[in-house]
């Protein structure tokens, strides 16, 4: 087994993937190999599996490494030149531009929504005008209708934000969308684990979202866009196909969505870490909105 040090700076997962390239470099990891597991990766380093994900990926758009769907991770020979973290330079980067979101990474980014969103769909029940919630309910019978494209998954969220009656709250919202849009990183996490079954699964997580806030309950709103943002990450740390399979356990999730002041005193990327560890990603949110229905008030 291979020793890395470990790392820790404010943009982890790009240290990880550059300590992972430097290897590639070397011919510890030679052209062709599978690289380790995700969990031996992250144990090698200290760090999570979040992060190790994340550099894999940025791996992958620099072209040091391909993922292959149930088969695991593997490394490709990158074009000279090309920097970890960066498309190689035959791909078209011609809409891409400088931007904060290239050193945010996916986990980060939906640690925030984590924080944020489940309060504003809670807000949005208290505080929506009918018409606000007609806007709701348009914008989720038209991802149904129409297969949950992306640019209707943003407009549903945009909505619950708007009717918040917060404009802080609304713009924070947008704009961790925006930065999930600007990530190349993001969307190609996206692009591997985000298909048909994963979207019918949001469908059903946004009806429960709109039936609570149309039925004016902030408590199971909570829970519902909780149970969502939770699931999303549980699709999106979905192994690769590795040996990880045979280590994966279950565990509990919490009983409820913890409100702000319940989360201020702690990182909820380490609750994150253990809940998004299930095998079916579906099974957490089920639970979830099942347990914010015993708890309605």
């Amino acid at each position: 087994m291979f020793n890395l040090e470990a790392v820790s700076a404010q943009r982890l997962y790009r240290l990880i993937a550059e300590k992972i390239a430097e290897k590639i470099r070397a011919g510890e990891f030679p052209v062709g190999s599978r690289l380790p597991a995700e969990r031996d990766l992250a144990e090698a380093l200290n760090v999570s599996r979040s992060s190790v994900r994340e550099a894999l990926i940025a791996l992958e758009l620099s072209g040091y490494v391909e993922v292959r769907l149930g088969s695991g991770v593997y490394v490709t020979n990158p074009k000279e030149g090309t920097a970890v973290g960066s498309p190689p330079p035959t791909e078209s980067t011609a809409s891409s531009s400088p931007r904060p979101a290239g050193d945010v990474g996916p986990f980060e980014l939906l640690e925030a929504r984590l924080l944020v969103e489940p309060e504003v769909a809670a807000l949005a029940a208290q505080h929506a005008s009918n018409q606000q919630l007609s806007v709701i309910r348009e914008a989720q019978e038209a991802m149904s209708a129409s297969g949950a494209p992306s640019h209707l998954d943003r407009a549903f969220h945009a909505a619950i934000a708007a009717a918040c009656g917060n404009a802080a709250l609304e713009a924070v919202v947008l704009s961790l969308r925006d930065l999930s849009e600007a990530s190349p990183v993001y969307q190609r996490l996206d692009k591997h684990f985000i298909g048909r079954k994963a979207w019918n699964a949001a469908l059903v997580e946004h009806d429960r979202i709109t039936s609570a806030i149309l039925e004016r309950d902030p408590i199971r709103a909570r829970h519902e866009m909780y149970a969502h943002l939770i699931a999303i990450m549980a699709r999106l740390r979905e192994d690769f196909g590795d040996s990880l399979s045979s280590s994966r356990r279950k565990v509990t999730p919490k009983k409820r969505a913890p409100s702000v002041s319940d989360r201020s005193s702690r990182n909820a990327t380490t609750e994150v870490e253990d809940a998004t560890d299930l095998v079916d990603a579906e099974a957490l949110a089920q639970h979830a909105s099942r347990t914010a229905a015993r708890r309605k008030v």
